[in-house]
């Protein structure tokens, strides 16, 4: 237990960053301009954190559902109505002051629901179709994104803060949207397929470089 410990802190001293980790981080403290009002109206009603997290993973099977029948372009939209209560949980629970844990494992666990489901959903619309190609990309773009943030959980486990990457969840979420709706399927799974393994890479990469910085130091 000592030497975990001895390991863990020189880790979380150099891999410390400054500013913004991740492209998804800029994004969700600039929307608070408009998720902030939405959140302090749903406080009014005490509506919980963790149900808004629950009421978007069901959305997202739901679409996943649309996809699968093959309304692609459909599904593409209803992404793009659903999409903003990802970063609308986290923004209630700040203004409600309702921040965990608990509700942060929640939300990344449910997250990995959703991407996988939506992924899932597309692979079996071209199972059906008979395409093969897509249906491999579609299972390496979810193994890609399981990954991300498996890399991130173990890599803060030592202690290292983890979040960036070319292709964290919002981008990915981003690009399946916009490829859906411009009918672009095979593209968009080519992109997130590509896209998410090289964010773990990258993950794996950054990891590595801490922990050889920390050795060198000899933090």
């Amino acid at each position: 237990m000592e030497k975990a410990q001895a390991d863990k802190a020189p880790l979380q001293k150099t891999g410390k960053r400054q500013g913004y980790e991740s492209l998804t981080d800029w994004a969700r403290e600039a929307a608070q301009v408009v998720t902030f009002p939405i959140a302090r109206f749903l406080a009014r009603y005490h509506v919980h954190p963790n149900t808004l997290t629950l009421i978007g993973c069901l959305l997202n099977v739901g679409i996943a559902v649309v996809l699968s029948t093959g309304r692609l372009t459909l599904g593409g939209w209803l992404l793009a109505l659903t999409a903003p209560l990802d970063a609308l949980d986290g923004a209630l629970a700040r203004v409600m002051g309702q921040q965990s844990r608990l509700g942060a494992f929640l939300d990344s666990t449910l997250d990995r629901v959703s991407e996988a489901a939506l992924l899932s959903g597309l692979a079996a619309h071209f199972l059906r179709q008979g395409f093969g190609l897509e249906v491999v990309l579609a299972f390496v773009a979810l193994a890609g994104s399981m990954l991300v943030s498996y890399t991130r959980a173990r890599a803060e486990g030592l202690g290292v803060s983890c979040k960036g990457g070319i292709f964290t969840r919002m981008e990915r979420v981003a690009v399946l949207t916009a490829g859906l709706i411009l009918g672009l399927p095979t593209a968009t799974l080519w992109v997130l397929a590509i896209g998410a393994n090289l964010t773990a890479l990258q993950r794996i990469l950054y990891v590595y470089h801490v922990y050889q910085r920390a050795q060198k130091d000899g933090l």
